[in-house]
């Protein structure tokens, strides 16, 4: 049965996620972009902080390029990231989890980035989703309310009746502040951002989702 109470009164009527980390392994894509984990690791931290703390929509590759500058790595590097889009791997869940829920209650994502990266990123997990939201397009990067408020406006729901699955610790705050119950798909064991809202669910896989949906 779709709509399953958690016992807190949540039934919603759509899920929401984030693509980049909470659907897709692009932490691994990052180090061998970068030639090694260290390096990836540091390039895609500082990527993250800037991002998060942007606001209103920049080129992605530009930011991408400025997070490399500042580690001390190449500015090319965000060229060579772009090109290899299409290397992208889901978590190995993904088309188990999201096809069941897939045809039975709509999903869509929320990521920041460009418009053309956000679909080829949505089209390596293998999902019809309802709808693709990308920074680019709403005009701001999470955590601003408008990538989230302009997906909840094109699913045609309130955000009570919306869950959002968390990748980046960063949606914790971005997705809670609009109103969303929000499930944190940890899966890499991220630390608690200081001062953040605890989510609803938190969990280092997308299984426990199901139970939510699929009684």
């Amino acid at each position: 049965m779709i709509g399953h109470s958690d016992g807190s009164g949540l039934r919603p009527k759509a899920v929401l996620f984030d693509l980049l980390t909470g659907l897709l392994d692009s932490w691994t894509l990052w180090d061998a972009v970068a030639g090694n984990h260290e390096d990836g690791k540091r390039w895609r931290a500082a990527y993250l902080k800037n991002t998060y703390g942007e606001g209103r929509y920049r080129p992605y590759k530009t930011l991408v390029r400025e997070a490399a500058v500042e580690t001390g790595l190449a500015p090319d590097l965000a060229d060579r990231l772009a090109a290899r889009y299409g290397e992208l791997r889901p978590w190995p869940e993904v088309g188990e989890v999201l096809g069941s829920l897939a045809g039975a209650i709509p999903l869509g994502v929320v990521t920041n980035c460009s418009e053309a990266l956000g679909r080829i990123a949505a089209g390596r997990t293998g999902i019809a989703f309802a709808i693709v939201m990308t920074a680019e397009r709403a005009g701001f990067y999470k955590p601003a309310p408008h990538p989230y408020r302009l997906a909840l406006d094109e699913l045609g729901i309130a955000p009570q009746e919306c869950l959002f699955v968390a990748g980046s610790a960063y949606d914790l705050g971005g997705a809670a502040a609009v109103g969303m119950p929000v499930f944190w798909h940890n899966r890499i064991g991220l630390a608690m951002p200081r001062g953040a809202p605890a989510p609803r669910w938190h969990h280092r896989t997308l299984h426990p989702l199901l139970p939510l949906f699929l009684g």
